[in-house]
């Protein structure tokens, strides 16, 4: 090989490898939204530290709005919260009359159910369920929130935040909606069984790099930032339909292919029995470590990003029908 073609291959294997780069960094957010509410930022001192919150207030709140808790992922914040979600909470809030509260984690990071994680707030326990329970207790004595219409979603160490409330504190939320997350084995749980069922939706890709849809170690791509074992979607969607009493197979439901570019389908797994709580199963086929928006593409190291729905949304949906709960402003 002469050195001009050398030249000509290092020039083309380093042009291959940043155009792989850049397909693997790029991402796109959705834009913020023209907003009718107020979003407020707040420091509440708890259990010996500073804490920070975010929320959003719609312009006209039902006459006892039920309040929504969104958290965010590792490393993440109040901001991250809402634009992992494409802002839909707001939007949502604006239509239906409900507050959303974006509190943010200790260190940016919450004391989820994962056991491994050098992060802070792990090491520490911190009490961020307490955290929680005080503000459910200041908006109830500012804005006279519904108490029985406290829900929780959050996406990865959000999601472990949701999975933590659902399991010791099923009395403060009426139903959870965790992503991009799972329920610990045994040996990686942090948190205590309350044995209390609560309306429940977990919303996972198969092509999850970070959190194995099958089960398996919470690694990206089985290398970095090891957050130990978890179960499979499936076992911890059966977790909380066996504690809820639900029998038999769920009904499948496959949801319209609206955007074939994405590579990404949903369908939807539901446990329902009349008085009992539902539980809810979103598969997003191709999909990755993140929530679905149809304008919103993240990484793909992180995996795809299903442009067919707008998880809040469905999200939502699920809150209102599973608790019985409807916000009318």
């Amino acid at each position: 090989m002469t050195r001009r073609m050398k030249a000509g291959f290092a020039l083309a294997l380093a042009a291959g490898l940043g155009l792989a780069l850049t397909y693997g960094i790029y991402f796109q957010l959705a834009s913020e939204p023209s907003l009718g509410g107020e979003l407020r930022e707040r420091v509440v001192q708890w259990d010996g530290r500073e804490r920070h919150y975010t929320f959003y207030l719609p312009p006209e709140r039902a006459q006892r709005p039920p309040l929504l808790f969104v958290f965010h992922g590792s490393g993440g914040s109040a901001a991250q919260s809402r634009a992992m979600y494409g802002y839909a909470f707001d939007e949502l809030a604006d239509e239906e009359g409900f507050i959303v509260v974006y509190p943010e984690g200790y260190e940016q990071h919450y004391n989820g159910c994962r056991k491994a994680g050098p992060y802070a707030a792990n090491a520490l326990q911190v009490d961020d369920v307490g955290f929680m329970r005080l503000l459910v207790e200041q908006f109830t004595e500012e804005f006279g929130i519904d108490t029985r219409a406290v829900f929780a979603t959050g996406v990865s160490n959000g999601g472990q935040m949701a999975l933590r409330l659902a399991l010791e504190a099923p009395d403060l939320v009426a139903a959870v909606a965790p992503v991009a997350t799972s329920l610990p084995t045994a040996g990686n749980m942090d948190c205590r069984y309350s044995g209390i069922p609560v309306p429940f939706l977990l919303m996972n890709g198969t092509d999850d790099p970070m959190n194995p849809y099958h089960g398996g170690t919470v690694a990206l791509y089985g290398l970095l930032g090891d957050r130990g074992e978890v179960m499979s979607s499936r076992e911890t969607a059966l977790y909380w339909a066996g504690l809820a009493g639900l029998q038999g197979e769920p009904m499948r439901r496959e949801l319209p292919d609206v955007v074939e570019a994405d590579n990404s389908r949903v369908s939807v797994d539901s446990w329902f029995e009349p008085g009992k709580p539902a539980v809810s199963l979103y598969t997003i086929e191709g999909g990755g470590h993140n929530a679905p928006h149809p304008h919103i593409r993240l990484p793909r190291l992180l995996g795809g990003t299903n442009n067919d729905i707008v998880a809040a949304r469905e999200i939502w949906r699920f809150f209102q029908h599973a608790s019985g709960v409807v916000a009318t402003p």
